[in-house]
């Protein structure tokens, strides 16, 4: 007899907790059960497998336990066991619930033919009542059919006479009623302008006015094929034309993408991407996913962090300068700070590291969190916060063994936190479905932004406002919820500006343009919206075969990137 193995369960249930958006669940018994170190391949698992195979189990005891008996009526059997008869009960206890509750079934027709029987003589006699009382209605309805006859009659007579003299009124209104025509028209134009002109706070914008016009053509989109399984980020150099992308596929790669039209250059921006392996051989072994990667300010380093604990070094020809390897779970973020001279890296062992990159080694290690560490972000090129599944943000210095300020107020994990273009407000975003802005000169959060309807994934400021390119801007938060919308937030006054509510399924990312006047969002609809946030709408949107988990402008703003569950990574042309 054929059994399955703990080994292929814990797999089983290590994708069921995937596909059901329990990201952190799947990575903590992934990392416990050493699903990477199993030889399943993960290709070959379809999707809702645990599902099917428990639904398959639960439909096998029903059909033992229904063939088993003798008698004639097997369907109607079925619907005497429900779900929890199957999983408590063995078959021989299922066959004597089915005998029980056929013998019950049976008492109950019994009972229900002798109930039958009394109440059919009361029933003859309601349907005799019922027939002299039709016949009774029938007769005076009758009666009223012949007076209404000689009321119309008499209508008909006073009706001619009524409509001589309307006739000699008639011509003396018609002038009067050309005038109140004209003057009503008049009112109801003030009316539509007076409608126009309100504006509600805040406001509510949809899709349902977007038009095929807004969709990208396929001539400004450039896909780029190569990776081997989801793309789950990408990254666009600060000084050249290269894009990053990183894999589940053991990989991330450097694609040179040409100026200009993406189409124009595709041929040999597709023969010249570098593939940067982080195992050798063919292989797609899970704890090599490349989950995230960073440029450096100067574009000339990327760095990637993988779920096998390792931080990479990479130059834009491809060759690998550095391995870090110091943490003991998977890396969930990472990012080089202004100068360049230290790379930050937060993991699932409850840690953060900043490494010396010149010296290849630990600078320090921060270790301050009791759950896996979920973001890192720099304020300064010495200062740095970090989040985590315990609900805290600590801010933290290098050559500090304590942190140097500690924010607590989030009742769920903390999945992303962001410091504003000056390092004055640290905004971050909870499975809480909370948003908060916090300042370093007060414990408690300065604003709590409460409009979504569940957990908001990631944050991320305008470049606007002073200390930018675009200092005359107003600086707003973008959030990003699995209630599959983006909101805007006024942070001085911790108002809601706009709810941008154009995809259907959550939406994993937001990426503002360099000039602070689009906004475009990535979600797992299968969709990339470009929002104008002048006219809080939607002016460009593309649709990929996959969903989106990560988007990203080139520096210039007239490129978008996009990563794909479909393993491709698609190049958009914008320009409006």
């Amino acid at each position: 007899m054929t059994s399955i193995t703990s080994v292929e369960l814990n797999f089983l249930v290590f994708r069921y907790l995937q596909e059901s958006g329990f990201t952190h669940s799947a990575f903590a018994l992934g990392y416990e059960a050493g699903i990477n170190k199993c030889t399943i391949d993960g290709n070959l698992i379809p999707p809702g497998a645990l599902i099917t195979f428990v639904q398959k189990g639960l439909q096998y005891l029903e059909m033992e336990a229904n063939l088993s008996n003798s008698d004639a009526e097997v369907d109607e059997d079925f619907s005497l066991l429900q779900p929890l008869d199957l999983i408590q009960n063995d078959v021989n206890q299922l066959r004597q619930l089915i005998k029980d509750r056929k013998k019950n079934l049976q008492k109950d027709r019994d009972k229900d033919k002798e109930l039958e029987k009394e109440h059919e003589g009361e029933r003859t006699r309601v349907r005799e009542k019922e027939r002299l009382e039709r016949e009774k209605e029938f007769e005076k309805s009758r009666e009223r059919v012949e007076k209404n006859k000689e009321v119309e009659k008499n209508k008909e007579v006073e009706k001619n006479k009524e409509q001589e003299k309307n006739k000699e009124q008639e011509k003396h209104h018609e002038d009067h009623n050309d005038r109140d025509r004209a003057t009503e028209q008049e009112e109801k134009v003030n009316v539509k302008h007076e409608e126009n002109g309100a504006s509600a706070e805040p406001m509510d914008i949809s899709t349902a006015s977007t038009s095929q016009a807004c969709e990208i053509p396929s001539s400004d989109v450039t896909i780029l094929e190569g990776h081997t399984s989801e793309v789950c980020a990408c990254a666009w150099s600060p000084t050249g034309s290269l894009l990053a992308s990183g894999s589940g596929d053991s990989t991330a790669r450097i694609w040179p993408i040409p100026d200009g039209s993406s189409r124009s250059g595709l041929q040999n921006g597709a023969l010249n991407v570098l593939v940067l392996k982080h195992v050798k051989g063919r292989t797609n072994e899970k704890s090599k996913d490349v989950t995230t990667l960073d440029w450096n300010g100067e574009g000339t380093l990327l760095a990637t962090g993988s779920y096998d604990g390792q931080a990479r070094i990479w130059s834009t020809n491809g060759e690998l300068r550095s391995t870090l390897n110091k943490h003991k779970g998977p890396i969930f973020s990472l990012k080089w700070n202004k100068k360049g001279d230290y790379l930050l890296t937060g993991s699932c062992d409850k840690t953060a590291i900043v490494w010396d990159v010149k010296a290849e080694e630990v600078k320090q290690q921060f270790e301050f969190h009791s759950g896996p560490t979920l973001d890192v972000d720099w304020r300064n090129n010495m200062q740095f916060a970090m989040s985590s599944t315990d609900n805290m943000i600590y801010v933290c210095k290098i050559g500090e063994n304590r942190p140097i300020k500690t924010f607590a107020g989030h009742q769920g994990e903390v999945n992303c936190v962001k410091w504003d273009p000056t390092g004055t407000l640290l905004a971050s975003c909870s499975d809480d479905i909370s948003a908060k802005i916090w300042s370093m000169k007060q414990e408690k959060y300065v604003h709590d932004l409460r409009e979504h309807s569940k957990e908001i994934y990631t944050i991320r400021w305008s470049p606007t406002g002073p200390g930018t390119n675009n200092p005359n801007q107003q600086l707003v938060l973008a959030s990003a919820s699995f209630d599959s919308t983006v909101k805007l937030w006024d942070v001085e006054l911790g108002k809601l500006l706009y709810s941008l509510n154009g995809h259907r399924d959550p939406v994993y990312s937001v990426a503002f343009s360099p000039n602070g006047e689009y906004l475009a969002s990535g979600s797992l609809d299968k969709s990339m919206h470009i929002w104008s946030l002048k006219e809080g709408k939607i002016v460009k949107t593309y649709t990929g075969n996959g969903g989106i988990f990560e988007v990203c402008w080139n520096k210039e703003g007239d490129k978008i990137a996009a990563c794909f569950a479909n393993n491709t990574v698609c190049v958009l042309d914008f320009r409006m």
